[in-house]
């Protein structure tokens, strides 16, 4: 008796205190329930993040301001309501990530009524549930086969399915599953043509591979979302237990020990509670003598006390070994960046796609290879060091040349931010460029838009005074901005003591063509110079991480064989095509067979296999994927796949499953770039004996090096952009060889050569026929105009400046010529002007800033000084605008206001209407995102896409389609849009012709010039279609004219770009070095008949809206040289209406 007293005396405190919660919990049960339910029905999608400002920061409030308010218990935990400690602990035994949201996760799959679907692109929840269910678990794929069989057997015993790698779209068959759609009183359910039997016990959880999906809403509405997606702060803590498994296994031994033990101490209790309850309710009349009830009552009492004491232990150990973990923190914090910074990869390019299996992988090996070191510090600084280094290289050798900077920057900037090195708001400078529009440059070295930079900068407190002492020290900063390499020289005055990423800002304004130049030494000098060094890949080691299921993936660029490297080192160790352990299988229409049975034998015997160009078997792909996965477990050691594709074009035309790419080491490799390489590379196509084969040897091996030439020149000039060729061509070297072969036949049926026939033939047909643009038709005519001539026998010819063609030489004498006799790299063997490659620079400069932009991180600020949230800079953004947009034109209004209907007039009032139907667009939209940002509308897929283009301060999509070309960034492009819009207020006041018109200025600027015509073919009764414009630049600029001519019309705001106007010649003359595009005098523009027109010593010029030229063209207009005409088409010289 006294023992059964004794034993309840000390549950009693324990109970007496839960008695106390449940009072308490009595008043508030219906909140708390009301508040879990919904935390399970709708913020499984959520990150951490947007769950705690759900909960704590809108509903709670909610539930407390209501007319009758709702109590609900102040610290509600939802997961202690759902899941106990002893449960949370059984999870994480089975492999659940120790994670705070990894837990909700857990929690509120296990406690849903719909069906889970787990948003795992890391694969870390449904290695959980398989690890946790284990052989009771069925799992399937929609679309393997037999899936629906074994479904059906699922629902009829009553077994748990995991439906993995769903897709957006779902299997139609499943739907009444889905929607749970039974019959017969919900013993039966629709699959197919089928009823299968449904037993209350079966359970389906649905999982996806994708990161972002975007399912039916229907499907949303059947299902609970779960996002398992791993976040930065998860990870972090995964890789610190995985840092420290390594480096002191003695210590995560012990914790991992005292939390099982802990975890069964709980699970015990929970138990024996359970029973000794269960045994006081069911015992009937006197229940003292039941020895059973008092043993137990003892044992829980000993537990409970025994319990008492270990947490205590617990407690201290615990704290002990975090201290010792804590140590090793940093290294986790970098590699949890590293992999964050690798996965935002995929928005550059689809093909950049890495898992996470993988990167443990590597971070596993870094840990291995780091350098030993005497301190814990040194240890910890080594560890991060090879870490760092190991998932670069892992990363760049699948990066294409022009994305490696991009990453290394991106990489350096994040690891900056992270240890609070630099400032972000000097980051964002950088990347940005807000500059200040509409300043004008007071030095003549620099631009208007470098000089708004300028300003922009000064207006920060480290910058204060830049733009007073650019004026005051013009003639040194002048030096240091026109010297050949700017980044390497030191900055004049006290500007060269500022930090690295302030130099770079400086430089961003000051020479933005140098600064992927300066980015690289920046990331040199803050991560060392093996981050920067390009090294060639050693294949053989690559070759250790690859295994069974981890296959090599070849990124293929055009006229480079990765696979080469695969065959020798298969002979080395012993794997050949003679041998029969070498497949190798190129992909096209039925071949898919033939790959599956080598995949299958080889995963077998432990053969190599190579597919080729599996980008061309775009349907068997998901096949592919499957098979690779079967294989990777349980397959010889030995076995090996080599796969090659090639990247698509654009990111909508992707096809390369998720699944491959994120498995392989992806390996790129491209052909090397510019004219020395090129050249080579066109005269490899033949040899010795095809320079002996004709009989004209002279003219054919005179012509077939002139070809090389000007194969070579047609393929490199693409890297200047629209100024090389308005379009992208795929010249290949079939052209070249077919153009050589028909030389052969001709030069062997004429004695003498063919010029013209030649020219036509290659100019026109063989390199001509993917030419799309008259332009540039025009220039590839041109170029042969140039080189295949009579005087190319006679010595006189140069096929560049510097680079006279070579005479009769064997074929390793051309080699060596080239060698040899070649001018260095410059935009002059293209015929254009060194301006044409800064032109270039800048804009890969541009580009790469644009991309690491894009990659920053955009969940909140980045830490103190930063410029603020996403959402507060929209905020402002979209207030400025809509204040300063002005009133839409009152079209019935103008229309009364018009006396005569000009074509003047004509063109004013349409322009008038596109500005409304441009300015109502931005207004309504504009107006719509607000609304969406106070939480008033829902947001919408196009009002997120207008907020983080206003971020981004790009022009967004659904402005620029009614809008005019622009390469402007959203600022720029802004304030360009006010000012047409005061040029149109102007204009339509009385309707009279504006002194000279901003051709610039219009939605359609052809339709001005047409009225210029028609006006004139009223006014002297020509016939319209036979009149041209004609074209006499002014020696004047705009505010030298009072009024309009009498005829014709002036124009303002053209800028030529590739050489510039000589106004006191009134000729076209070489472009100022530097000066990238130069403003044009007055153009007076009036209508001639066509027989007028005189076109000796003309050039004809086209004229652009953009720099992007193709399909922004406007019209040609014929311009006075004293040069020949080719020059300035070799050299790409074109009128453009901005900037």
């Amino acid at each position: 008796m006294r023992e059964q007293v004794g034993g309840l005396a000390s549950e009693n405190v324990r109970w007496a205190e839960a008695v106390k919660d449940f009072k308490q919990q009595q008043s508030t049960l219906c909140g708390d329930v009301l508040l879990i339910t919904a935390f399970i029905s709708y913020l499984g999608y959520f990150t951490r993040k947007y769950r705690q400002d759900l909960l704590d920061g809108i509903w709670r409030p909610y539930l407390h301001q209501l007319e009758v308010p709702i109590p609900v218990t102040p610290c509600l935990e939802p997961l202690s309501m759902l899941a106990d400690d002893a449960a949370v602990a059984a999870w994480r035994n089975q492999g659940l990530p120790a994670d705070r949201t990894s837990t909700e996760n857990a929690t509120i799959l296990s406690s849903c009524e719909r069906w889970p679907l787990m948003v795992d692109p890391q694969l870390q929840g449904s290695k959980w549930i398989k690890s946790s269910h284990g052989e009771a678990l069925r799992v399937i794929r929609v679309g393997q086969k037999g899936y629906l069989d074994t479904l059906e057997q699922a629902l009829a015993a009553g077994d748990l399915v995991l439906i993995e790698n769903l897709e957006e779209s779902v299997d139609p068959v499943l739907g009444p599953l889905l929607g749970r759609e039974t019959i017969k009183k919900g013993r039966y359910i629709r699959i197919g043509d089928k009823e299968c039997a449904l037993h209350p016990a079966f359970r389906l959880i649905l999982h996806t591979k994708l990161a972002n999906p975007h399912f039916q809403p229907e499907l949303q509405a059947q299902c609970t979302l779960i996002n398992f997606s791993v976040t930065r702060h998860g990870l972090e803590e995964q890789l610190l237990a995985a840092v420290v498994r390594l480096e002191r296994p003695d210590l995560e031994e012990l914790k991992s020990d005292l939390t099982k033990q802990q975890n069964g101490f709980k699970i015990t209790l929970k138990t024996l509670e359970d029973n000794l309850l269960s045994r006081l309710s069911s015992a009937s009349g006197n229940f003292l003598g039941d020895t059973a009830l008092v043993e137990n009552l003892e044992t829980t009492k000993r537990t409970a006390a025994e319990i008492v004491e270990k947490v205590q232990q617990f407690r201290v150990t615990e704290a002990r070994i975090n201290e010792a973990r804590e140590h090793y923190r940093p290294a986790a914090a970098c590699a949890a960046l590293l992999y964050f910074t690798m996965n935002e990869l995929h928005t550059i390019h689809p093909m950049y796609q890495f898992s996470l299996k993988a990167f443990h992988t590597v971070f596993q090996k870094a840990i291995e290879r780091a350098a030993a070191a005497e301190s814990l510090a040194g240890r910890v600084l080594s560890l991060m060091d090879s870490i760092t280094f190991c998932i670069f290289q892992y990363t760049a050798r699948g990066l294409f040349e022009r994305d490696k900077l991009t990453f290394s920057a991106q990489l350096t900037f994040q690891i900056l931010l992270m240890n609070k090195e630099i400032n972000p708001a000097e980051l964002d400078f950088l990347l940005r460029y807000p500059a200040q529009p509409g300043v004008t440059s007071p030095v003549e070295f620099l631009s208007d838009h470098s000089w708004g930079g300028i300003k922009a900068l000064s207006s920060m407190e480290e910058f204060r005074n830049l733009d007073r002492d650019i004026e005051g020290s013009a003639k040194r900063w002048k030096k240091f901005v026109e010297s050949e390499c700017p980044e390497k020289e030191r900055f004049p005055q006290d500007w060269k003591n500022k930090s690295a990423l302030q130099r770079l800002c400086i430089m961003r304004a000051l020479r933005p063509d140098r600064v992927p130049c300066a980015i690289r030494d920046f990331v040199e000098e803050k991560l060392g110079s093996k981050y920067v060094v390009g090294r060639p890949l050693d294949f053989a080691m690559t070759f250790e991480e690859s295994g069974p299921a981890t296959p090599m993936f070849f990124i293929l660029s055009p006229g480079v064989d990765p696979l080469k490297d695969v065959e020798k080192h298969g002979k080395k160790l012993g794997y050949t095509f003679n041998h029969g352990n070498l497949h190798n299988v190129s992909l096209g229409q039925g071949q898919e067979v033939v790959a599956e049975g080598a995949l299958d034998v080889a995963a077998q015997e432990g053969h190599w296999v190579i597919l080729q160009n599996i980008h061309l078997v775009a349907k068997w792909l998901s096949s592919l994927e499957k098979k690779l996965e079967q294989h990777s477990q349980g397959s010889h050691r030995d076995f090996r796949v080599f796969v090659s594709a090639e990247p698509a074009p654009c990111p909508e035309s992707h096809i390369i499953p998720q699944g491959i790419l994120e498995n392989s080491i992806k390996i790129t490799s491209e052909a090397p770039t510019g004219m020395h390489a090129n050249l080579h590379k066109a005269l490899d196509n033949f040899s010795q004996d095809t320079l002996e084969m004709c009989s004209q040897e002279k003219e054919f091996r005179s012509i077939l090096f002139t070809l090389c030439y000007f194969h070579a020149v047609v393929a490199e000039r693409r890297k200047f952009g629209p100024q090389g060729w308005n379009r992208s061509y795929p010249f290949s070297t079939g052209d070249l060889t077919i153009s050589v072969n028909v030389l052969y036949n001709y030069l062997e049926a004429s004695s003498k050569v063919p010029y013209d026939d030649l020219r036509y033939l290659v100019g026109e047909i063989m390199y001509g026929g993917h030419i799309t643009d008259d332009w540039d038709r025009r220039l590839c005519r041109t170029y042969l105009e140039e080189f295949i001539k009579p005087e190319m026998m006679e010595g006189e010819l140069c096929l560049a400046p510097g680079f006279p063609l070579p005479g009769n030489m064997d074929y390793n004498g051309y080699h060596q010529y080239i060698d040899d006799a070649l001018p260095p790299e410059s935009p002059y063997l293209y015929g254009l002007h060194p301006n044409a490659e800064i032109g270039f620079l800048t804009q890969r400069s541009e580009q790469l800033l644009r991309t690491v932009l894009e990659l920053q991180p955009r969940d909140s600020s980045t830490g103190p000084g930063a410029v603020g949230s996403q959402e507060e800079m929209v905020q402002a953004l979209l207030e400025e605008m809509l204040e300063k947009l002005t009133d839409e034109f009152n079209m019935a209004e103008l229309m009364a206001k018009v006396e005569e209907r000009t074509p003047y007039a004509v063109v004013a009032l349409q322009e008038c209407e596109r500005m409304n139907v441009l300015t109502a667009e931005i207004r309504r939209s504009l107006a719509e995102l607000e609304l969406g940002l106070k939480g008033e509308l829902t947001m919408t897929s196009d009002m997120e896409a207008l907020q983080n283009s206003l971020f981004l301060d790009k022009v967004p999509e659904s402005w620029l389609k009614r809008s005019y070309p622009s390469t402007a960034s959203l600022g720029s492009w802004f304030a360009d849009l006010l000012a047409r819009i005061s040029e149109l207020e102007a204009w339509t006041r009385d309707f009279s012709l504006p002194s000279t018109l901003w051709l610039g200025g219009f939605f359609n600027p052809q339709s001005i010039l047409t009225a210029v015509m028609q006006s004139t073919a009223r006014k002297n009764k020509w016939p319209l279609d036979k009149m041209t414009l004609q074209c006499d630049v002014t020696k004047k600029s705009r505010e030298d004219f009072a009024s309009a001519p009498r005829e014709g019309a002036y124009v303002h705001g053209l800028f030529m770009e590739g050489a510039r106007w000589d106004t006191q010649a009134g000729t076209i003359t070489d472009a100022r070095l530097k000066e990238l595009t130069s403003a044009m005098p007055v153009v007076f523009i009036k209508a001639i008949p066509d027989d007028k027109q005189d076109t000796r010593g003309l050039y004809p010029c086209p004229l652009y809206k953009t720099r992007q030229r193709g399909p922004t063209y406007v019209w040609t207009f014929n311009l006075k040289t004293k040069e020949s005409p080719s020059k300035w088409v070799l050299a790409g010289v074109a009128l453009l209406l901005q900037t």
